[in-house]
């Protein structure tokens, strides 16, 4: 591999309709397509291979990637599946510019809803002897990560409910017309209890969205100086014990190792700083864990950095601007969904919710019951270092 060869997102797009049954799932997959080779100025002439991140359990279809290559552009074009998650598919698509056999690549996933028991496919990724007559899907696994924290720092419940709140109003001010509706702190709280210790309130419903990004390498980049680009400063990415009984759940060891490794690559040494961060919240629990695991907050400061804004809009450290999967849930594609957010920022890209003058940003994504499989990308206006 060429490690001389700097990567940058060039082009993005998001398609997430209201209605998505009004719309198939292929129609959405070209759609998505066409409008991302769009915002990088490109046709699919231009691209030299696709990664597609697809789960066959979620679409109730047998080797997803099979159905989406015609509407994606793969017919006679390199294209290649990862199932793991969508973050992973950005990684595989970053190495492969970055090894010099390609000088483009086309990044798409999908999280469709038709499937009609979730939880039942969630539970299929369990180990048949133990997790799944539990029943243990990811809402199970993502209480029980907020069980252990609970245990571990006082006061955590409310401060989960404050960034619930936090993300919710980002969520309606970047994309009024699909994120879920603001509630009071108490409506959070109170509400329908799903698994305990989350209501109804504190978690997102799952939605549908199709998310496709553009990368090219810097030679590309040269050639076409209008672009609007956010180089890849650092990538690293890290996988905990699939059974989740060989876990300490108060702990992200995996986070640690994907942020350390991002953060070297980055040339990023002591505290870290970025203008903004786009992180892993499918609930206010994992937020503050995501934020302590990647170096930004340690627990002793969670219930404080809840309430005192230093996360907010207007903070020091803006988190999930965007509103993040409280107010937005593709199960599947979050992941990539953050890294899409974190690099439209500094391609000043990100609409309604642009931070003026982010330079630098972290996107992070889990994956997997309680956090199982983490990325960690960083995005600058520069190819390499600190921006000046």
């Amino acid at each position: 591999m060429d490690n001389d060869i700097k990567v940058a997102v060039v082009g993005s797009a998001l398609f997430a309709p209201r209605d998505s049954g009004r719309t198939s799932l292929e129609e959405a997959l070209h759609q998505v397509t066409q409008a991302a080779l769009r915002d990088a100025g490109m046709t699919i002439e231009d691209i030299d291979g696709i990664m597609v991140a697809a789960n066959d359990q979620y679409d109730g279809r047998a080797i997803s990637i099979m159905m989406a290559s015609g509407a994606v552009g793969g017919v006679h074009r390199d294209i290649l599946s990862t199932p793991s998650c969508a973050e992973h598919a950005f990684v595989m698509g970053a190495l492969r510019v970055r090894s010099g056999m390609y000088a483009t690549q086309l990044v798409i996933a999908w999280s469709p809803l038709e499937n009609q028991n979730l939880p039942e496919t969630q539970r299929l990724a369990t180990d048949p002897y133990f997790h799944r007559p539990l029943p243990q899907d990811d809402l199970a696994a993502d209480a029980l990560l907020a069980v252990a924290l609970e245990a571990n720092v006082p006061g955590l419940r409310k401060a989960a409910i404050q960034v619930t709140e936090s993300n919710r109003h980002n969520g309606t001010y970047a994309y009024p017309e699909y994120a879920a509706s603001p509630r009071e702190p108490v409506l959070i709280e109170r509400s329908k209890m799903l698994r305990y210790p989350l209501t109804e309130g504190m978690v997102s419903a799952p939605a549908f969205a199709a998310v496709a990004l553009v990368l090219a390498g810097d030679e590309w980049v040269a050639q076409h100086p209008q672009a609007q680009v956010a180089w890849v400063q650092g990538m690293g990415w890290a996988t905990e014990p699939a059974w989740i009984g060989d876990r300490k759940l108060a702990q992200l060891p995996s986070l640690q190792a994907a942020a350390a490794q991002a953060y070297s690559e980055a040339g990023i040494e002591g505290q870290p700083q970025f203008d903004l961060a786009e992180v892993a919240d499918a609930t206010g629990y994992q937020q503050l864990l995501a934020l302590e695991g990647l170096g930004l907050c340690p627990r002793e400061q969670w219930v404080a950095a809840a309430g005192d804004g230093r996360f907010g809009q207007d903070g020091s450290l803006p988190v999930n601007l965007s509103g993040g999967a409280l107010s937005f849930n593709p199960l599947f594609c979050s992941g990539l969904l953050r890294i899409t957010e974190a690099a439209n920022q500094i391609r000043g890209r990100a609409g309604a919710h642009q931070k003026r003058g982010a330079r630098r940003a972290l996107a992070h994504g889990a994956s997997g019951q309680a956090m199982h499989y983490n990325t960690v990308v960083v995005f600058g206006d520069q190819p390499t270092g600190v921006p000046s």
